[in-house]
């Protein structure tokens, strides 16, 4: 009995439906939002939260909403393309340090600590205005 050879494999045997059944089926597709370079692209982009940041926003008691997320990414975003490194953002009554290269925000002040206090080591402050108060 001769051997049958299925996509480049040598199969002793004949399958029961026979090769065409074998056929290389096609590799499953995923949607865009769900590719492997698009998600690591969007987390590549999203505000990290160092750890000393992490620690103001707990001490001051920071709550950020999703807006104030979205608006501090696209803060971000505004002074990455105008080639800042440092970058302070006035967010509400709230200001971060932001070392924008990393996308990753360095601290974090509430309306009480930014009075009297001096920024340095920053080459580029964001403003975002709040949209209900155009």
């Amino acid at each position: 009995m001769a051997d049958t050879i299925v996509n480049g494999i040598k199969v002793p045997f004949l399958p029961v439906g026979g090769v065409e059944k074998l056929q290389k089926k096609s590799s499953a597709v995923l949607p865009a939002e769900r590719a492997f370079d698009t998600l690591l692209q969007r987390e590549l982009e999203n505000i990290k939260f160092s750890r000393h940041a992490q620690q103001r926003l707990e001490e001051r008691n920071i709550v950020l909403t999703e807006t104030d997320l979205s608006q501090l990414h696209s803060a971000v975003s505004k002074a990455d393309a105008k080639g800042a490194r440092e970058s302070l953002v006035l967010l509400r009554d709230m200001a971060f340090i932001v070392s924008v290269e990393n996308r990753t925000v360095v601290t974090a002040m509430d309306g009480e600590s930014i009075h009297e206090n001096v920024f340095t080591n920053i080459d580029s402050a964001v403003v975002v205005q709040n949209k209900n108060n155009k």
